[in-house]
């Protein structure tokens, strides 16, 4: 280990050159060395810091007067001649601290100096204990290379202009540059990313009566939840005493982590390795396995940036992977892994599904940011989300935050596909694009009420990306009819949340595809009133338990919504849902339990609903509205239209997990899971049919997203 961090920080060597004392390097000078000899002040250098720390150094309380060790230390002499400890590396917390107190207690000195100009050095030593004089540190190691001797060398540099001479020395300013990392990202415009049981965490600060925050529209980047939950307090919190480099790296920090004056980045290893047993299933084991890299830093204080790539096989419960081949897109590829993408075949009955993310986040000003990448969004307080919601798989989007007074306008415009036979094109997936508005104005500090604005459009007679809807501040409706009936499908929705104290809070959201009131006066429950609704509570530290919280949501969305008569314009991506999971024509109602206990968590969840699915079969091909893909014109009916029309289906899902925290810095768990599956339709079809399963699991799991199972 020593050595290894001897080779690391001669990386970052001063060069000096000399001869015919045209180039001189000396070493800096203590007050009681200045009348040595030149030949004598490194040793009289090595000494007087020998002497300071025999004088000096306290062994702490913990440790033993007889305990035998070693100290590394790397430290500097500025251009200043102060001294700064670069590295410390002992056994026990308390002996670095100590080493460090003793350095910064070194009188300032005359600085060395290069050709009579102050400049730094650094150095090595070892410090043994017990110390006494029987047991003297090591000699000083100079990370300094001096080459005195080499005339051709020296020549040269005297040919030298003033800006070569900089430009040479450019290397190793950049190398000094280098400082000890400091948890930048907790204070960039970096991605938090978003699961839900990672945004637990902080939801609580977050909802405080009195805030000015804004909660709905998701991922949040550091910057917004900053003044709210001290990331770098909780997690040097967690922090575990572990004493050597590859425990740190395990359980403390990034794998890679490094800082300049102007720029951070941080890398670490993703996994996702996942063994399980679903008692429906026909083969003998569920499992995922995902390796990939998470890379997040930053240039400047403006402009930051993030990327994963995973590398995926799975097999999942049997409802899991039979969904995920009814998304099926056009082509060869077998299946598309709900939320993830596009799935190849792996051996007999597995799937292989490589996805990447990533983004460019800039902030020109303080009160703007613009991202632009590949991922996805969310908007809502709940665990579903009416309005748009992160269920689909990543999609490219354009996206413009603007937050001032009490106001937070969110602008995304986002690229999708229908993938399905019947709507591609030349073999290729078709395109569309979705602009979304959402503003959001905290009115009171208790009231918070949102406003939300969509459109849907594809690249009809070649207008592609129709720039009437990169205007922020429109409405959409008014340019669905200056563009030509049927150019584009408007959605309209709105959201609010209301803190009636710190621990309790509601939430809810309400969505409108398309609404007649003639046919809402008549009361003959018309298709045409395509609209849905949410409502939700939280209530932290429950029962006076700090860290508990439970949550219960109701989500509502009748017959056809989200859907349209074109082939393209739903609200839909790889056929998969842009807004709630299971798309329309359902009730639904969530409950859910979270607690944390320092690296401890654990979540109960139980979801129940009613839905209606299409028979689909040679007597009934009719669309009953749940299907948001289907053509809503193919509907039986127009009057009388209710919510699990079709193939009534009620559904239970259930589960319990039991987790830790490996690792606060890349948010990796490990975790063991239960779920318990019941679906029961009142008729079966190819893709609808009774199913009554559990799903244990347990793994490995480095928490960047949501999965959702709870189809």
């Amino acid at each position: 280990m020593k050595s290894f961090i001897l080779t690391l920080f001669t990386l970052v060597t001063c060069s000096t050159y000399g001869q015919n004392n045209t180039f001189i390097s000396k070493p800096p000078v203590f007050k009681n060395c200045k009348n040595q000899e030149d030949s004598s002040q490194l040793n009289c250098f090595n000494q007087e810091v020998f002497n300071f720390i025999f004088k000096n150094f306290q062994t702490p309380e913990d440790i033993d007067s007889n305990y035998k060790g070693e100290i590394v230390v790397v430290f500097e002499v500025t251009e200043k001649g102060t001294f700064k400890t670069v590295f410390v590396e002992a056994k026990h917390k308390s002996l670095k601290k100590e080493t460090q107190r003793v350095f910064n207690q070194f009188p300032q000195i005359e600085p060395a100096t290069y050709n009579g100009n102050p400049t730094f050095r650094q150095y090595s030593m070892s410090i043994y204990l017990p110390l006494n004089e029987a047991n003297k540190p090591s000699d000083i190691e100079d990370f300094s290379v001096n080459n005195n001797n080499n005339q051709s060398k020296t020549n040269e540099i005297e040919q030298l202009t003033a800006l070569e001479k900089k430009a040479k020395a450019e290397f190793d300013s950049v190398q000094k540059a280098v400082t000890k990392y400091q948890n930048k990202e907790y204070n960039s415009q970096i991605y938090i990313p978003f699961s839900h049981e990672n945004y637990f965490r902080f939801d609580r600060s977050m909802n405080l009566v009195g805030t000015n925050s804004h909660t709905a529209s998701k991922p949040f980047m550091y910057e917004d939840v900053k003044n709210y939950y001290d990331f770098e307090a909780e997690n040097e919190a967690l922090k575990q005493d572990r004493r050597t480099w590859a425990g740190q790296k395990l359980w403390n920090e990034h794998l890679v982590q490094l800082q300049g004056k102007e720029y951070w980045f941080t890398v670490d290893p993703v996994f996702d390795l996942q063994l399980g047993k679903d008692t429906d299933a026909d083969f003998d084991y569920t499992y995922n396995n995902t390796r990939g890299v998470y890379i997040q830093g930053g240039l400047g204080n403006k402009f930051s940036f993030s990327a994963t790539v995973y590398e995926n096989q799975g097999r999942f419960a049997q409802y899991v992977n039979q969904y995920a081949e009814s998304l099926k897109a056009f082509g060869p590829d077998p299946a598309i892994i709900p939320g993830r993408g596009i799935a190849k075949r792996f051996k007999d009955d597995a799937y292989d599904y490589p996805v990447a993310e990533g983004y460019l986040s800039y902030s020109p000003a303080k009160f703007i940011n613009v991202q632009f990448g590949h991922g996805k969004q969310f908007i809502g307080d709940g665990y579903r989300s009416l309005l748009q919601s992160d269920v689909a798989s990543p999609y490219p989007f354009l996206k413009l935050n603007t937050k001032f007074w009490k106001i937070k306008y969110t602008n995304t415009w986002t690229w999708l596909k229908d993938v399905r036979p019947e709507a591609v094109v030349d073999d290729a997936f078709r395109t569309k694009y979705i602009a979304n508005h959402y503003l959001s104005w905290n009115v009171s500090k208790k009231l918070n009420i949102g406003l939300f604005e969509s459109v849907i459009w594809e690249n009809t007679n070649d207008r592609g990306f129709d720039v009437n809807y990169l205007n922020p501040v429109i409405f959409f409706r008014a340019i669905e009819f200056e563009t030509g009936q049927g150019a584009g499908n408007a959605i309209l929705g709105a959201s609010g949340k209301y803190k009636f104290n710190d621990n309790v809070n509601v939430y809810g959201q309400f969505i409108l595809d398309e609404f007649s009131l003639n046919d809402v006066k008549a009361g003959e429950k018309s298709w045409k009133n395509k609209f849905g609704f949410q409502l939700g509570a939280k209530y932290y530290n429950a029962f006076k338990v700090k860290n508990l919280m439970l949550q219960a949501e109701y989500n509502q969305v009748r017959p056809y919504t989200y859907s349209h008569n074109t082939i393209v314009l739903n609200y839909a991506h790889n056929n998969q849902p842009m807004a709630h999971l299971w798309g329309a024509n359902f009730r639904e109602l969530v409950l859910i339990g979270r607690y944390q206990k320092q690296r401890w968590f654990g979540e109960v969840k139980v979801i129940t609903g009613v839905r209606g699915f299409d028979y689909n079969n040679q007597t009934d091909n009719f669309s009953y509205g749940g299907d948001i893909y289907r053509d809503y014109n193919d509907r039986p009916f127009d009057t009388g239209v209710e919510i699990g029309q079709g193939i009534k289906t009620t559904s239970i899902n259930a589960s319990a997990q039991l987790g830790y925290l490996v690792n606060p810095a890349s948010n990796l768990k490990a975790f063991v899971n239960v779920n318990y599956r019941n679906f029961n339709p009142e008729g079966e079809t190819l893709n609808v049919y009774n199913n009554s399963t559990v799903w244990f699991n347990f793994g490995l799991r480095t928490d960047l997203f949501n999965w959702y199972f709870d189809y």
